[in-house]
C-alpha cells in the first residue's frame, strides 16, 4: 500500500496558493497558483497524487487534514453527479472542474482517505504542509516553486493544473447588493451596525461554500471533536443566523444553526474584509 499525505495552503484565501503531496523525502511533489484558495490546494494535491500513481497496481491511502476534501470525494460526489453537478439546493458545485478531474481519476482505483489533525506534529502531514506553504510563498514572491522529485521513475503529470477560483458551471452572484446597507433589525446581538452588516453578508456568502468568503491564515475549525481548517458541511447548506456579538474591537461572534445544530463562527476584521478565524460546529 502507498501511504501519502496531501495538503494545500493559501496565504490569504484567496491569494497565492500552493499544494503538495508527500510520501518520503525522495517522493513528493508541489505546485500552486498566483491566485487560489486553500480548498483548491487541498483538492489539487489529491488530484496530482492520483495522476502520479495511476500506473501503480496497489492500494493508495491518502492522509488529509481537510474534512471538506474527504467528505466531497467519499460522500457528496455521487449525489452531485446525479444532479448534473448541482448541490442539494440546485446551485452549482464549487471547484467543479477539479471535482470532475478527481472523479475521473478515482474511477477503478483502490483509494481510501484518513483524516489527520493538521498542525499537530503528524510527520507526513507536516511535510506536505511545509511544501504546500513554500509553493504558495514562492508564487507570492514571483518565483517558481520547487516542484519536488515526483513519484519514482515517473514523469510529472502533463494534465491541466490551471484551475480558477470557484469553478462552477454557472457562476452564482455572491457579492451583489449594497455593501453599506445596515444589517436587518431582526438580527440580534451587540455588534455595531456596520460590523454586524458585514458579518451578516459574510455568513450569507458562506452558504455558498468556504471558498466564497475570506479565511484567516490561522483558521481553526472544531467539528465532531476533530480540529482542522475546513468546514464539515456541504457547500449550499443553509445557515440560520441567530445573533452577531462584538468580541473586542476587531472581531465578531456569529451564532448560527446548521441542519438543526448550533455553530459559532468568529470573524476577524482584516484589511478590506472580515475573515473567518474560528468555527465550532456542534
Amino acid at each position: 500500500m502507498i501511504v501519502a499525505a496531501a495538503d494545500g495552503s493559501s496565504l490569504s484565501n484567496p491569494g497565492p496558493a500552493g499544494w503538495a503531496w508527500y510520501i518520503s523525502d525522495d517522493a513528493w511533489a508541489a505546485g500552486g497558483w498566483e491566485h487560489g484558495t486553500n480548498n483548491m490546494g487541498e483538492l489539487m494535491a489529491v488530484l496530482d497524487l492520483l495522476r502520479s500513481t495511476s500506473h501503480v497496481d496497489e492500494p493508495l491511502k491518502v492522509l488529509c487534514d481537510s474534512q471538506y476534501v474527504i467528505n466531497s470525494l467519499t460522500k457528496w460526489l455521487p449525489g452531485w453527479k446525479r444532479k448534473g453537478w448541482r448541490k442539494g439546493d440546485g446551485k452549482p458545485v464549487l471547484n467543479v472542474e477539479l471535482m470532475k478531474e478527481l472523479d475521473a481519476e478515482l474511477a477503478g482505483r483502490d483509494v481510501s482517505f484518513e483524516w489527520v489533525k493538521g498542525h499537530a506534529g503528524h510527520a507526513m502531514n507536516e511535510a506536505a504542509d511545509l511544501r504546500a506553504r513554500a509553493a504558495a510563498t514562492a508564487y507570492q514572491a514571483g518565483r517558481k516553486p520547487d516542484e519536488g522529485p515526483g513519484f519514482p521513475d515517473v514523469a510529472r503529470p502533463t494534465a491541466r493544473t490551471d484551475f480558477s477560483v470557484g469553478q462552477v458551471d454557472e457562476q452564482p452572484d455572491l457579492f451583489s447588493g449594497d455593501f453599506s446597507a445596515p444589517a436587518p433589525q431582526a438580527v440580534a446581538g451587540s455588534a455595531a451596525p456596520r460590523a454586524k452588516a458585514a458579518v451578516v453578508r459574510a455568513v450569507k456568502a458562506l452558504s455558498g461554500g468556504q471558498d466564497a468568503v475570506r479565511s484567516h491564515p490561522e483558521l481553526v475549525v472544531l467539528a465532531g471533536g476533530s480540529e482542522g481548517r475546513s468546514l464539515p458541511w456541504e457547500p449550499g447548506t443553509e445557515l440560520a443566523l441567530v445573533s452577531v456579538d462584538a468580541v473586542g474591537e476587531e472581531a465578531c461572534l456569529a451564532r448560527v444553526v446548521v441542519d438543526g445544530s448550533p455553530a459559532a463562527l468568529l470573524w476577524q476584521q482584516v484589511p478590506g474584509a472580515w475573515a473567518l478565524r474560528f468555527a465550532a460546529v456542534g
